[in-house]
């Protein structure tokens, strides 16, 4: 048995010197001391192909202080720790395992697993497909705990992502999935403003898609074996809602949109007026609206569908857009930051109810009042339809295909029947119906 040629108080007296110090030990352990100063442990041997190789222990440990348990590469040793280690990797050879190449194998696992983090894994999903293809990927960026910023996407704090940052994914698996989903039921998003109290599978369902779409995105990228929702739960969808808003609700509604102001309210009215869904007017650009102020033209890409929509605009409409002030350089027309839409509508839902003095009902149904305003002021189904951007409906399946007529004439007449009612309504003096029929086909 070799003599072993190092001691304790011989290590602590090695200094460092112009070059790179190795200091042999016994069975192929040296000491190794860097021009630095700083001084690790390290093996050289012959491998399985008999090339020389060198495999790093780990970094010399100065206190004098034994820990009980078997030491591991990677972690700060003793002399008596690294000879220890040197022991085990040398029965590891004569049993004819490449230490080396495991070891490297096991690097390579670790970068891997670091690469694949679930804050990693989201910021690479919003930003390689949701913003690319999701009209409404702002949203989920926010269920997966992420904002936009300057710098591009940050944490939210107390968010999804602030929670499994360092989780790799592929350790993330259906129990988690179901613990996620019934805490965002019962007690809201993490890291978001909580919108209603008591439980709501709507929450729990909008987070169950969001990662399930995630998931699959990931395995679609052969980031993950397997979509860890398969096999969980999908909460249940809610009940179609029927509200539209009463007349005294609207005359409440335009009343609490005029105490709010710009930018908030002028959308609010948009809303009403056009029978557009939210984020098609908060994320509206000057470019949009057509040169002569009597149309917005949205792009596919901002539909829910993904088909343009022109939408036709009354003088009532006309004139909030108007009403607007054109900021140089300013993204969106509705906005506080000039770089992103105006949010923080849980807070602005709050603000109407308590003026209004109404509480059961949600922003989309203005859309249905909208639509229920033009039937009332006489619009047949199929114009409501094209006006609201459906495709189901009186143009689902074979009737979508052929029928290209867009009723564009119709719309016109029919949003801007609904805008004369809504300001009928609004002002306390009688309604003017006009039929709506025949006009120019386009």
């Amino acid at each position: 048995m070799a003599t072993k040629k190092l001691t304790a108080a011989a290590v602590r007296r090695y200094r460092a010197g112009a070059k790179r110090r190795a200091i042999a030990d016994a069975h192929g352990l040296y000491l190794i001391v860097q021009p630095t100063g700083s001084k690790s442990w390290a093996m050289f041997f012959r491998n399985t192909g008999g090339r020389m190789a060198k495999l790093t222990l780990g970094s010399l440990d100065e206190s004098g202080k034994e820990t009980p348990a078997d030491p591991v590469i990677g972690m700060p040793l003793t002399l008596a720790g690294a000879r220890r280690l040197a022991a085990e990797v040398n029965r590891q050879r004569a049993l004819g395992q490449d230490v080396v190449a495991l070891r490297l194998r096991e690097k390579t696992e670790r970068k891997t697993a670091a690469a694949n983090t679930f804050v990693l894994a989201a910021k690479s999903f919003i930003t390689e497909h949701s913003m690319r293809r999701v009209r409404g990927w702002r949203e989920q960026a926010r269920l997966l705990g992420l904002k936009p910023s300057e710098n591009g996407l940050e944490e939210i704090r107390g968010g999804l992502c602030e929670r499994w940052r360092d989780r790799p994914i592929s350790a993330i698996d259906g129990h988690d999935v179901h613990r996620l989903v019934d805490e965002v039921r019962r007690r809201g998003v993490p890291g978001l403003e909580r919108r209603s109290d008591g439980v709501s599978e709507s929450r729990a369902r909008h987070m169950f898609a969001c990662l399930s779409k995630l998931f699959a995105w990931l395995v679609q990228q052969r980031r993950v074996e397997t979509n860890p929702c398969i096999g969980v739960h999908r909460p249940d969808a809610s009940e179609k809602r029927e509200r539209v808003l009463t007349d005294g609700e609207i005359v409440k509604f335009w009343a609490a949109t005029d105490e709010i102001g710009p930018p908030f309210g002028p959308v609010l009215k948009l809303l009403l007026l056009t029978g557009c869904r939210l984020n098609e007017i908060t994320g509206l650009r000057w470019e949009e609206v057509s040169e002569d102020g009597a149309a917005i033209n949205l792009p596919g890409s901002r539909t829910k569908n993904h088909r343009a929509h022109t939408v036709p605009l009354s003088k009532a409409a006309q004139a909030i857009l108007a009403s607007m002030q054109r900021i140089p350089k300013a993204e969106f027309i509705f906005s506080t930051t000039l770089t992103t839409p105006i949010s923080g509508w849980s807070k602005t839902k709050r603000r109407l109810n308590n003026l209004m003095g109404v509480t059961d009902w949600r922003i989309h149904d203005l859309r249905r009042t909208a639509a229920t305003g033009m039937a009332r002021a006489g619009a047949d189904l199929p114009v409501i339809e094209r006006a609201l951007n459906h495709i189901s409906g009186s143009f689902g399946g074979i009737v979508g295909v052929y029928q290209k007529h867009k009723y564009a004439d119709q719309v016109r007449a029919a949003l801007d029947a609904w805008a004369d009612l809504l300001l009928t309504i609004v002002e306390g003096r009688p309604p003017k119906v006009v039929p709506i029929t025949g006009g120019r086909r386009s």
